[in-house]
């Protein structure tokens, strides 16, 4: 099953309407260790049934909790794992802490644009307006100032029309690409074989620069594998389960910072024209 499913799975267990009542009975409950995705939330104990009215441990808490997994691995909002974490574990204290409106509207406006490039649309059991307003009585984002500045200035992966794949190419189309697009690097790109608690698609090893354009040489693995993440249609045809390939990638960064790949070279052992191109471009560029 792979991610794109997941999702899937995910959605239509989420989509039943709002199924907490706030006057029923609950239990505090150790956050089970298996429960992953929550684990360093910054509390030990959640509340059952929980906010999605969830009962049961191991028949539905836990085995949900897993489809949310390849949504927090995209990384679409900093805040998301508190968020979901508040509604599949809640906090056991000694009055229901919900997530507030304003936090679920941040997260909804991440991370619904990734749920779309995957063909789905946000959860109606996470309809915002089910949250309270009063931001003193339930949990709120806290706005991380270190660091802020830079954050804006990186680039971000985003859903994008998946870039054109071109086998064999000749040496003229490599060089045309290398010189038209704002940057150019070669990636191992692997895909594990589900399942597994580790992102399906991953960067292996080190990415190499042929032209390093308006990327940051300590981001950008980080940056293609979240776009793996994202672009699952994408990937799913870029890498079999279980098997890895390496690529020369080209594309630029968009005016509102946005990665765009543009095309995508499977670099094969006997595709002598990408080696000529990207040696002749270092030497000589356009």
């Amino acid at each position: 099953m792979d991610l794109l499913t997941v999702t899937l799975a995910l959605l239509l267990l989420l989509t039943p309407a709002w199924g907490f009542d706030m006057g029923q009975s609950t239990r505090c409950v150790p956050i089970p260790h298996q429960m992953s995705v929550c684990q360093d939330v910054g509390y030990s104990e959640m509340r059952l049934p929980n906010f999605l009215g969830h009962s049961s441990l191991e028949g539905e808490v836990v085995p949900r909790s897993e489809d949310w997994r390849p949504l927090l691995q995209t990384g679409c909002h900093p805040h998301a794992q508190a968020f979901l974490c508040s509604l599949i574990a809640p906090v056991c204290l000694d009055t229901f802490i919900q997530p507030c409106h304003s936090l679920c509207v941040a997260v909804r406006d991440s991370c619904a644009p990734v749920l779309a490039c995957q063909g789905h649309i946000w959860p109606e059991a996470l309809d915002c307006d089910r949250f309270p307003a009063q931001e003193d009585m339930c949990l709120t984002p806290h706005p991380k100032h270190s660091n802020s500045h830079l954050a804006k200035a990186l680039p971000k992966p985003a859903c994008q029309a998946c870039p054109s794949v071109e086998e064999h190419p000749t040496l003229k189309t490599v060089l045309d690409a290398l010189c038209q697009d704002d940057f150019a690097v070669t990636a191992k790109l692997s895909r594990r074989r589900p399942p597994s608690e580790e992102p399906e698609f991953e960067v292996e090893g080190r990415v190499e620069f042929i032209r390093q354009g308006p990327l940051l040489p300590y981001d950008t693995q980080h940056l293609l594998q979240q776009w793996l993440l994202i672009n699952l249609r994408c990937a799913n045809a870029l890498v079999r389960p279980g098997r890895a390939q390496l690529y020369l990638l080209t594309g630029a960064v968009q005016p509102d910072g946005t990665l765009a790949l543009t095309r995508l070279f499977p670099w094969h052992k006997k595709d002598h024209s990408i080696a000529v191109a990207t040696r002749k471009w270092k030497h000589s560029k356009c």
